[in-house]
């Protein structure tokens, strides 16, 4: 079980329990704007925490969950390194709690498990992610062009972002 503190938020072990909130979170327009999903969510999430090639912690701001964390690693020795996926809760945007999510498991990711490279990949248009993940030290790689479908059914461009380890923007 993985408990991780950030300034504001907890980073904790997604469980089954969490499901109906993160699915909940996940429908809002928002989010699945970013994070498209199957006309099951709630299916779709408990699959998505029982893959156990990716490690989803739920995130908590005072006492209930309010998002996700997810991050994956690629373990060939020639190109280790480690990816992060994030959804929050839109009525809580705003609030510097995604920085404080990313830095936190970015600094897990770092510090425990030795990564030495993070990725992320938000999509192009996506300002206010991209301001988020830059507090934490990401810089921009490049355009990864027509890289996700949209629900409108057109493809749209991602940007690729990576952090190396001595880059990351701790707390003060």
């Amino acid at each position: 079980m993985t408990l991780l503190h950030g300034s504001a938020v907890i980073l904790r072990t997604a469980t089954a329990e969490d499901v109906p909130a993160l699915a909940a979170i996940r429908a809002t327009p928002e989010v699945l704007a970013h994070w498209r999903g199957s006309e099951d969510l709630e299916a779709e999430v408990k699959e998505e925490l029982e893959d156990e090639e990716i490690a989803s912690l739920a995130v908590e701001y005072e006492g209930r969950v309010v998002g996700l964390v997810q991050w994956y690693a690629e373990t060939e020795p020639d190109y280790r390194h480690a990816g992060i996926d994030v959804f929050l809760e839109p009525g809580v945007h705003g609030r510097g709690l995604g920085t404080d999510a990313v830095r936190t498991v970015a600094a897990h990711l770092i510090d425990d498990h030795g990564f030495h490279r993070l990725i992320i990949d938000p999509a192009a248009h996506n300002a206010a992610a991209i301001r988020c993940y830059e507090k934490v030290g990401f810089r921009p790689v490049g355009i990864m062009r027509q890289y996700e479908r949209g629900l409108d059914g057109t493809w749209h461009d991602g940007l690729l972002m990576d952090l190396l380890a001595d880059e990351l923007v701790r707390p003060k």
